[in-house]
């Protein structure tokens, strides 16, 4: 396992398609890329930076800007800079650009989280609804 390091980066992409438009995932009504569609994209390209690293995070805040529209067909490129290390606070630069500009910018949390612990505090909770 390497180290974590602040200039981890990492890229997702995407086509434009039916299923990733505002109009399908109900974030608007035009067939361009949607909003929630670039938000994951974005969270991704985070993820993707820490695979090398061979650590488990969340997504816990996601500050965006989206600037531009994309058309049907056009492909989408996020990237996500490691910019801060703190205890187990992550903070990323993201960025999405399309085929001709940047569309999409901002700053994302992670926190690094052990699986198993994370898993069972998520699990208790069916417990906590259990109850009379």
């Amino acid at each position: 396992m390497k180290h974590l390091q602040v200039g981890a980066r990492g890229e997702r992409s995407v086509t434009v398609n039916v299923e990733n438009t505002a109009k399908t995932m109900g974030s608007g009504l035009l067939d361009v890329f949607a909003t929630p569609a670039l938000v994951a994209l974005l969270e991704g390209a985070a993820v993707k930076a820490l695979e090398p690293f061979e650590v488990s995070s969340v997504g816990v805040a996601l500050d965006i800007q989206h600037l531009a529209a994309t058309p049907l067909g056009m492909k989408v490129r996020a990237v996500a800079e490691l910019v801060e290390i703190e205890r187990r606070r992550l903070v990323f630069r993201v960025q999405a650009y399309d085929e001709v500009e940047l569309i999409g910018q901002g700053r994302h949390e992670r926190f690094l989280i052990d699986d198993a612990l994370f898993l069972s505090k998520v699990n208790a909770k069916k417990t906590l609804q259990e109850r009379p």
